[in-house]
């Protein structure tokens, strides 16, 4: 049965001209899938289907999306985070939504990121947002001297103090949220000497987003980025709890943010 999939040139430079045209035909293509962007349901001999191809160094994904949703598109991933992709389709376990994520191998003595997701309402808008907050203080690189540099240095990356939250902070240039096949896998800063995207933060398993939060992830195609001194959020059931949070640390100086375009999806 042919299916109405776009497949995009990119797509079909990276897959090849025989396993495009076999995809078109229905050879290989599903019918009935799970949209890589919002989540739900699709059908591609029902309604316009994109292909979404997600490369890594080694490992390729070749994942469906609705039409309206994601354009058909070759989406860059480090190898690290495309296998993290893999094991959750084949049935990993996941963390929670919202809960915390660390970096795998952190040191007993450092300090690592959590990341809690939610929706924040500025100026009548929801908008979808991560809350980092490390769980203990961060040192300058290099320096041996006591004290909590995490605000300062992200400051001098181009994170902006927020006194309230009323309006939607600045985007900051060269800094995505990657949200691949629907869920939260790293957040990228950009590379040394203007070379490819790195992680500044990596979730070891991907980190799974509500309907809501992909939904205006996707509506919107930015993410605002809060960041926090160790101990200033802490962990919140409810996202009112989690905005008086954030609202008592812009009060105390202690709340940076940025606004993050998507990469990928």
């Amino acid at each position: 049965m042919q299916r109405m999939l776009d497949v995009s040139d990119d797509v079909r430079a990276e897959i090849g001209d025989a396993e495009a045209d076999r995809l078109l035909a229905g050879d290989t293509a599903p019918g009935a899938y799970d949209c890589t962007s919002c989540r739900t349901p699709g059908d591609s001999g029902q309604e316009r289907t994109s292909t979404v191809l997600f490369v890594g160094e080694e490992t390729a994904v070749l994942a469906f999306a609705h039409a309206m949703c994601l354009p058909s598109q070759v989406v860059p991933v480090a190898e690290e985070q495309l296998q993290g992709a893999v094991r959750s389709i084949t049935g990993e376990e996941q963390a929670p939504a919202g809960a915390p994520q660390q970096p795998q191998q952190a040191a007993p003595d450092q300090a690592v990121l959590g990341v809690t997701s939610g929706l924040v309402l500025l100026d009548g808008v929801l908008h979808p947002a991560l809350v980092v907050e490390p769980t203990g203080p961060v040192a300058r690189p290099g320096s041996t001297e006591p004290g909590d540099d995490f605000l300062p240095l992200l400051i001098e990356q181009g994170f902006m103090p927020v006194p309230q939250l009323v309006r939607a902070p600045a985007p900051l240039h060269g800094w995505s949220v990657l949200l691949a096949m629907g869920q939260l896998h790293a957040l990228l800063q950009p590379g040394a000497g203007g070379g490819p995207a790195v992680s500044w933060w990596q979730a070891h398993q991907p980190l799974q987003v509500t309907d809501g939060w992909r939904t205006a992830a996707t509506k919107l195609g930015s993410v605002l980025v809060f960041a926090a001194p160790a101990g200033s959020i802490g962990r919140q059931s409810r996202e009112d709890l989690l905005r008086d949070a954030l609202d008592k640390a812009a009060a105390n100086g202690q709340l940076v943010a940025a606004a993050m375009p998507l990469a990928g999806t």
